[in-house]
This record gives C-alpha cells, structure tokens and sequence, in this order.
C-alpha cells in the first residue's frame, strides 16, 4: 500500500515538474529587442569596433604632443690608453679610467609636418563616426532579426491555435460519423474521409510545432537565453503595436540610413587622407632640446650641458616618390565615392519594394477578411445542406478546408503588416528611434 502510495506521488509530481518544464514565457517586442540589443554578439562586437576606433584615434592624437626620451649608461671600461695628440700633455702620465656615465633628455616638439599630423587626426576622427555609425546599423539589422524572429513565432503558435480549434471538430465529426456509419446512414467511405482529414490536420499540427520549436529556438539564441525557455507572443502584446506614419518616400532613408552616414563619413576620411599623403611634399620643422651629463672617472666630468634649437628635415627623394602614394589615396577616395553612388540607389530601391510590400499586405488583408466571411457562410450553407442531406462529405470536407485556411490567412496577414510596416521603418533608417532605444 505504501509502495502504490510513493508511486501516486512520483507520477504526482512528474506530471507537475514537465507542467513547469513547459511553461512559456510572456516577452513583448520592445522588451526582445532591448534584450538582443544588450547582449547578442554582433552588438557587443561593434561596440568593440567603436571602442578599437576610439583608442586608434586618441593614439594618432598624441602625435602633436612633444617627445620626451630620456636615456642612461653605464659602462666599465678595460685598461684604456688615452692619447691626447697634445706635446704638453704626452710628456705627463695620463690616467686611465675605469668606468663612463652617461645621461641624456631629448625634446622634440614638432611646429610643422606638411599638416600631416591634423590631417590624419581629421581622418581618425571621421573613422571613429564611421564606425559608429556602423555600429548603430548593426543594432537596426540585429533588431530586424528579432521582429521577424518575433513575428515568425507568432504566425506558427496562431496556426497552431487554429489548427488545434479545426482538430477538435474535425474529431467531434468523426465521432458522429462513426455513429451514423454503425446505423447505415452514411457509407463507410464518408467516415474515411473524415478519418482523413483529422489525419491530415495532425500532420499539419506536427509541422507547426516544429516550426514553432525551431523559430524558438533561433530567438532564444539571439536574445542569449537558456534554449529550454518557451517564449509565447502575447497576442494584445503584439497587436498593440502602432503601424502609424509609414515612410511614403526614400527622403528619410537618404537622410537618416546608418550605413549610407557611414559611407559618407568615411569618404570624408578618404579627403583627409589625400591631405595626409600630400604632406610628403614638405618639409618637417621641430623645436628641439635637450640635457647631457657626462663622467668619465678620473678623467673628465661634463655636468649642466643643455641645448636647444630648431630641426629640419626634408626628404627630397620624396617629392618624386610621394606621387604614387597621393594618386593611390585619391583612388581610394574615388572607390568610396563610388560605392556612396551605388548603396544610395540600392536604398532607393529598398525603400520603395519594401513600400510596395507594405501596401500589398494591407490591401491584402482586406481582401483576406472578406474571403474569411465568404468561407463562413459557405461552410454555414454547405453544413445546412449536409444535415439535410443535399451535399455530400466531399463538399463539407472541402468547405471546411477553406474555412481553416481563411483563418490562418487573415490571422497571419494582420502579423504581416506590422513585419513589413517594421521593415520599411528599417530600410528607412526609423527603426530605432520607434522603439526609442537609442541610448543602448
């Protein structure tokens, strides 16, 4: 009796860990985003790039700061002869010392570089924004991926939800079926037929589970949590969204797209660039100064010996070599002159297919919402007539086919709206300021 108890218990509490173990997770959209936003690689490795940036810039930055070396020695030295070449000298015995100090400070503080220095400190400069901006478009892209990550998992639990709906009546009409059947009021084959479409169902049931475990899964990943979570799309949550003030033209994506503000950035380096190889053809101007100490035992003692003056330096073999250098960095600034040419009419593009689409789904949905009231009074009509025996299995079978697939389609149109409302606020550089999570 107490072995049949302990064993009600572990069932017992089987059932209510797998209960637990299935629970699904509520997570809006704003509160995805945000996640992917604070922890999904790609973020976390652009930030990297800004910070690289930001060093690299404050490195070129500290070329305009004086140079300050200093350097000692010490040194023992051997028997050494010293040797004057002086004839009052030679006549005396000369001391041979055993051992050399030595101590130096050097100044250099550069005036002039042919405007090397602030030109590449201009190129850093724009580099540093480049990357930033950059790192913005990552953050829009990674957002995009969650929204049709978001909105995937969505359409596949309400497929679910309405399939499961279909199932339950599908079965009901087996049950009825296999009565009337049992009485002869129907032939067996409209009881197969029935069987069938539970059947079919069931398969499809299957599918949308594991679209709905795979698409889990993928977000899961992207948001950095435990692949056992379940999350479940609320659909208030979801629907709440506001789709208002659509972009209507490729103004604002001209105006405000990331990765074009990076290209455009970075051909302002490519300028300052030029500039930088430019310099070659000047010559270097440099205050200098400096501090020696000098002992050398028993023989001499230099102490206080400062100097300061002025260091130039021209390389005048570069003035013919420093040619290629400029032509090279003007290529290269006419490459990203070109490449700026090339993404701003791919973004005329983008912006006006994803308008396109967005108006498709919408004209769409009001088409799917009529279809799904014509399938209703179909199904309705076709029904009356089977219970009264003027259709037969074949025409309920198949209007309630299309009943199920009304349902889906208008469900799953009304998400589609906002996936593609949300793709043009994207190719319109708008995505981040509708969630508001510019400060991440």
């Amino acid at each position: 009796m107490k072995i049949s108890q302990l064993m009600l218990f572990g069932v017992f509490f089987i059932g209510i860990s797998s209960t637990e173990a299935q629970e699904k997770t509520s997570l809006t959209l704003d509160e995805a985003v945000k996640l992917a936003w604070e922890k999904s690689n790609e973020v976390t490795l652009a930030n990297t790039k800004v910070n690289t940036k930001k060093y690299e810039l404050q490195s070129v930055k500290n070329n305009q700061y004086p140079d300050l070396k200093v350097s000692g020695q010490y040194q023992r030295l051997g028997k050494a002869s010293i040797d004057l070449h002086n004839d009052e000298a030679s006549s005396e015995s000369m001391a041979s010392p055993d051992r050399a100090m030595l101590g130096m400070a050097n100044l250099s503080l550069p005036i002039f570089s042919g405007f090397k220095i602030q030109s590449s400190i201009d190129t850093y400069e724009s580099l540093y924004e480049a990357e930033t901006a950059n790192a913005a478009k990552t953050k829009e892209d990674v957002a995009l991926r969650v929204i049709t990550y978001y909105t995937a998992l969505y359409k596949a639990q309400k497929t679910l939800d309405l399939l499961n709906e279909n199932q339950k009546q599908a079965k009901q009409r087996v049950t009825d079926f296999t009565e009337l059947e049992k009485n002869g009021i129907i032939p067996r084959n409209d009881l197969l037929k029935a069987q069938l479409m539970v059947s079919k169902t069931q398969l499809s049931i299957d599918e949308a589970n594991n679209n709905i475990n795979n698409i889990n899964f993928y977000l899961t990943t992207l948001l950095k949590l435990e692949p056992s979570v379940k999350l479940q799309v609320n659909e208030q949550d979801f629907f709440n969204l506001k789709t208002s003030n659509a972009p209507t033209s490729d103004a604002l994506a001209l105006e405000n797209r990331k990765d074009l503000e990076a290209v455009r950035l970075q051909s302002k380096a490519s300028e300052a660039n030029i500039r930088v190889a430019k310099a070659g053809y000047y010559p270097t101007l440099a205050l200098l100064g400096g501090y020696t100490a000098f002992d050398l035992k028993d023989f001499i003692t230099v102490k206080y010996a400062m100097n300061f003056g002025v260091g130039l330096s021209y390389d005048l073999s570069g003035i013919l070599k420093n040619n290629s250098h400029v032509k090279e960095a003007e290529s290269k600034a006419l490459e990203v002159k070109n490449s700026e040419a090339l993404l701003t009419d791919r973004i005329k593009v983008e912006v006006q297919k994803s308008i396109e689409d967005y108006d498709l789904a919408i004209n769409q949905s009001v088409v799917y919402d009529e279809a799904l009231q014509q399938a209703s009074e179909n199904y309705r009509l076709v029904k009356d007539k089977f219970d009264n025996g003027l259709s037969d299995t074949n025409d309920l079978v198949e209007a309630d086919v299309e009943h199920l697939s009304a349902k889906i389609n208008t469900a799953l149109s009304k998400a589609t709206i906002i996936q593609k409302y949300y793709e043009l606020l994207s190719v319109s550089g708008q995505l981040s300021q509708s969630f508001n999570l510019s400060k991440i």
